[in-house]
């Protein structure tokens, strides 16, 4: 079998360099606090669960105010539930179903509002769309009731691809819950690259199939909650990406007494994380009933979107190495350079004022084939002594700590070549 690595079609390399997005998990759900499985867990009947509709008014929802959120937090691209499991449309779907958005108390396609304001932002819009409707009983229904499920479904994803211009792709989620199904994913996926030809495909393997392949139309692989691994590309016949999804607390949609949230320090951490194996970070906030996102989730956000800016060569366009460092230290390389990532140093200063955070000072990394002409640390500029072993491909940085009064959770090292 041939050991080549396949050369990405442009659309995913595209993709792979938007590098950090946020992902919004909303609805009717919202309402009521409890997270976007509420209908499911409380076994909430349909008739009931269907009134939500008539509360549902989107009075604070604005696509260019979340596309400026996004933008401020670094972010480059939003994937937004255009339909959940609950089967509640954010979209006008065409007379397809009276269960979405323009037959809310919203009164308006909310989807056509999310698409124009993350263009008037430079934000590109992804679609995620359920596979798992809990009106439909698609996961239990008997086979005929799930073949007209599925023309449904993807006569309702037609609906998405035709009318809200260009899209960066669709994120599909919910196959998982009927593993063993012909959901025709020939015919679902041949309609978009008919209608959306640059459209990224994803669709979620879910919790227990991280990394999976699951169709060869498939443009990028899902961590669910997990960090991603390295993807060994040898010898496909495609190059595919791969994208961490996970939550800014315990809850996709807005859980009202969830108070476990992550930290700025968590959310860099993450990114670099999965920027080390060359995978997109798709970052979940569930905003509130009305659309807004929550104060917390916005700072926290640009928080660590100040770290992004700082470091934004190695953050969009890294590319993973063959140089292998100690702990979690990593190496990326882009527009002909290295940037060392490097975790755990310590604030110098004081005793009386520092805390010891991890090590500064000498750290050696095997891999560095060329020739070093400099290092420095693309914060401040500060040059760091390193020595070479070029013929051995080693390479030793002396690394300075943090000055203090600043700690950047992972501080980049931009290594010039000779």
């Amino acid at each position: 079998m041939s050991q080549d690595i396949p050369v990405p079609a442009p659309r995913i390399e595209r993709f792979e360099r938007l590098a950090y997005g946020m992902f919004i998990h909303w609805g009717v759900y919202s309402q009521l606090g409890r997270g976007e499985w509420v209908m499911n867990r409380e076994q909430i009947p349909v008739a009931e669960y269907t009134k939500l509709k008539d509360t549902f008014t989107a009075a604070d929802f604005d696509g260019r105010a979340l596309a400026r959120i996004a933008k401020n937090a670094g972010m480059t691209y939003i994937t937004l539930t255009t339909r959940h499991h609950d089967g509640f449309s954010l979209y006008d779907t065409r007379g397809l179903s009276d269960f979405d958005a323009p037959h809310s108390a919203a009164g308006r396609d909310l989807i056509a509002d999310f698409a124009e304001g993350c263009r008037a932002e430079g934000i590109v819009p992804f679609f995620y769309h359920t596979t798992l409707d809990w009106r439909w009983q698609s996961h239990s229904c008997d086979e005929a009731r799930f073949n007209e499920y599925l023309d449904f479904l993807h006569q309702s994803v037609e609906v998405l691809c035709t009318h809200y211009g260009p899209i960066g792709g669709l994120w599909f989620d919910g196959d998982w819950s009927r593993r063993t199904a012909d959901w025709k994913h020939d015919r679902l996926y041949r309609t978009i690259r008919r209608l959306q030809p640059e459209a990224m495909i994803i669709n979620n393997t879910g919790i227990g199939n991280e990394g999976k392949v699951s169709h060869p139309d498939v443009d990028s692989v899902t961590f669910e909650q997990s960090m991603p691994k390295a993807l060994d590309r040898r010898g496909h016949a495609k190059y595919i990406a791969g994208e961490m999804c996970q939550t800014m607390n315990s809850h996709w949609g807005i859980g009202a007494s969830d108070y476990s949230f992550k930290s700025p320090a968590n959310i860099i951490e993450n990114l670099a994380g999965c920027r080390k194996v060359g995978a997109n970070y798709l970052l979940n906030v569930g905003p509130t009933a009305t659309g807004a996102i929550p104060e917390y989730e916005a700072a926290a956000l640009a928080v660590a979107g100040r770290w992004a800016a700082r470091n934004a060569v190695p953050v969009y366009a890294g590319k993973p190495t063959g140089i292998a460092c100690q702990g979690r230290d990593f190496v990326l390389a882009a527009d002909g350079k290295l940037y060392w990532f490097v975790h755990d140093l310590r604030i110098a200063g004081h005793g009386q004022v520092t805390v010891s955070v991890g090590g500064a000072g000498p750290r050696a990394a095997q891999g560095f084939q060329q020739p070093i002409r400099q290092v420095r640390w693309l914060d401040n500029g500060e040059s760091l002594a390193f020595a070479q072993n070029p013929a051995a491909g080693v390479a030793t940085v002396n690394f300075t700590g943090y000055p203090y009064g600043t700690n950047l959770v992972v501080r980049v090292a931009e290594i010039e070549l000779a």
